[in-house]
Formats: C-alpha cells, sequence, structure tokens
C-alpha cells in the first residue's frame, strides 16, 4: 500500500483476473505502540503511510476503475480510536481519524458517480496478527472495556463490511458505523 506501482498492478491484477471490481474494502493498516514524546518520526510515518495513505492510494485508483462503470462499493476499515483517546497510540489514531475524513469526503465525490463509500470503526476484533503484536496485558485491558466482556470475532466485523458492500446500503455513503461494545 506505501507503493504507488505495486496498487497500480494490484487493481490491473484483479480487473484482468475478474472483468471488473463491484467492492474494494481497504484493510491495511499498522498499529504500534509508543508514548507522544518517545515516538520516532520513522513510527509515525509507518503508521499513516500504510494505515492512511495506503487508504488514499487504493481508493484513489479503485475509483479511477468504478467511475467509468458507473457503480461500486468502497469500505474503509477505521476504528474507534478515530473518535476516542487510548494514551500510546497518537500516531494510529491520528491515521483511523484521517481514515474517518477520508472517507467523507470521498464518499460526497464518489456519489455523483455511483460509487458509495463507507466505513467500520471496531473496538477490538480478535486476530491472529493481533494477539501477536498486542501485549496479554494490554488485550485484557481493552476487553474490559466492552460492555459484552470479550473482543468482536472477525466475523462479527465482516458481516457489517458485508452490509455496507451490499445493496441493503444502497442509500448510505460517508458513513462511519461503530461496530462495538464499549461502554466508556
Amino acid at each position: 500500500m506505501t507503493q504507488e506501482e505495486e496498487v497500480q498492478g494490484l487493481i490491473e491484477a484483479a480487473v484482468a483476473e475478474m472483468g471488473h471490481v463491484d467492492v474494494l474494502i481497504n484493510n491495511a493498516g499498522l498499529g504500534g505502540s509508543a508514548p507522544l514524546v518517545d515516538m520516532s518520526d520513522d513510527q509515525w510515518n509507518m503508521v499513516l503511510d500504510v494505515t492512511l495513505n495506503g487508504t488514499f492510494r487504493m481508493t484513489r485508483a479503485m475509483l479511477r476503475h468504478m467511475y467509468g462503470r458507473g457503480s461500486g462499493a468502497i469500505i474503509n476499515n477505521a476504528s474507534v480510536l478515530g473518535w476516542r483517546a487510548q494514551k500510546e497510540q497518537a500516531h494510529y489514531a491520528a491515521a483511523k481519524a484521517g481514515v474517518m475524513a477520508l472517507t467523507r469526503c470521498s464518499a460526497v465525490e464518489a456519489a455523483e458517480h455511483g460509487v458509495r463509500i463507507n466505513a467500520v470503526a471496531p473496538s477490538i476484533a480478535m486476530h491472529a496478527f493481533l494477539s501477536k503484536v498486542t501485549t496479554d496485558e494490554l488485550l485484557a485491558q481493552l476487553t474490559e472495556r466492552e460492555a459484552f466482556g470479550r473482543a468482536a470475532e472477525v466475523w462479527e466485523v465482516a458481516n457489517v463490511m458485508m452490509f455496507l458492500a451490499s445493496d441493503y446500503s444502497s442509500y448510505m455513503t460517508g458513513e462511519v458505523l461503530s461496530v462495538s461494545s464499549q461502554h466508556a
């Protein structure tokens, strides 16, 4: 997602293989934890480049294809941290807030071409990569914030993405849907 040539190659390969693309789900993201005063420029830039700029690059490339067809749906993976604060997450929260703003602004532009752009904002969804890069202590703290006392399953977030990709959400664009049971 950080190289324009690779983004273009991915879109071209998808169109060549399938003839056209109806749905794009921007799910690439990068996190990490660091106090702001200790965060390096490289840490900040890498998270923003993958998470926000990657979403921008993929959206821009796919819109060029979808505009020509007059239809399509793009779903961006944001995070409740785009709205809420969590210590040592300034870079990730800034990137996800940027994804939310990109979603709203690009949706206004894309609507006149028949393309819908929405986002999901999960609180915490348990998956293999998250458990590898997050301490057990932090995972326990995040889970405690959830009203159901557990993290979402991946399929629970994917169901909302499927709804946004489907015709059931044909009137929705520029929306950010929270997939969260947070009570604080």
